[in-house]
C-alpha cells in the first residue's frame, strides 16, 4: 500500500503520542520535503519530535512536477500541495489530509483521502485503540484540533461509543 501524508495528521498523532497508528494501519508512510520542514518547525512550539525523528517507517520524498505544486500553491499551502503532487506520482492508495481544502483538490484529481477522524476509526475497527472519542477530545485538548461538538456525537453514535 502506498501512502502520502500532509502535515497535519502527523502532527496531529504525534503531540497525543499515537504517531505509531500510521505505521500500524498504512506500513509505510511518504512526505514531501515541505511535510518535512513543515513537521520539524513544530519543535518550535515546544513539540516533542522523538517518535518522528526515530520512525523508520516515515520516508521523505520529493515530487518531480515541481510546475503542478506552483500551481496548486495558488490554493493551497507548500506542504499540501507538494503532498497532492507525490500522492498522485506515486499512485497512492491514500492521501492523509485533514484541511478542507486540500482534500477537495486531491478527490477532484482522483486520490482517496483520509483525515486524523478517519484515522482513528480505522484504528479502533483493527483494535489498536478502545475508543475513538476519547482519543478525538486528546487531539481538541493537546493538539488543537477543531471538532464540533455536534460532530463528536455523530462519530459517538456511529461508533457506538
Amino acid at each position: 500500500m502506498i501512502v502520502v501524508s500532509d502535515t497535519s495528521p502527523i502532527a496531529n498523532l504525534l503531540q497525543i503520542g499515537h504517531l505509531n497508528l500510521l505505521h500500524e494501519i498504512f506500513g509505510e508512510v511518504f512526505i514531501p520535503p515541505a511535510v518535512h520542514r513543515e513537521i520539524i518547525a513544530l519543535e518550535k512550539f515546544g513539540i516533542d519530535l522523538l517518535e518522528f525523528q526515530k520512525s523508520d517507517w516515515i520516508r521523505v520524498h520529493q515530487p518531480i512536477e515541481l510546475s503542478k505544486v506552483a500551481e496548486l500553491r495558488k490554493d493551497l499551502d507548500e506542504g499540501e500541495s507538494e503532498a497532492i503532487v507525490l500522492a498522485e506520482e506515486l499512485h497512492a492508495d491514500w492521501i492523509l489530509l485533514d484541511e478542507r481544502a486540500g482534500t477537495k483538490i486531491a478527490e477532484t484529481l482522483g486520490l482517496q483521502t483520509i483525515g486524523s477522524i478517519g484515522i482513528l476509526i480505522k484504528a479502533k475497527e483493527k483494535a489498536l485503540i478502545s475508543g475513538v472519542i476519547p482519543v478525538m477530545q486528546e487531539l481538541r485538548a493537546k493538539a488543537g484540533f477543531w471538532i464540533s461538538d455536534s460532530f463528536l456525537v455523530r462519530i459517538k453514535e456511529m461508533m457506538k461509543e
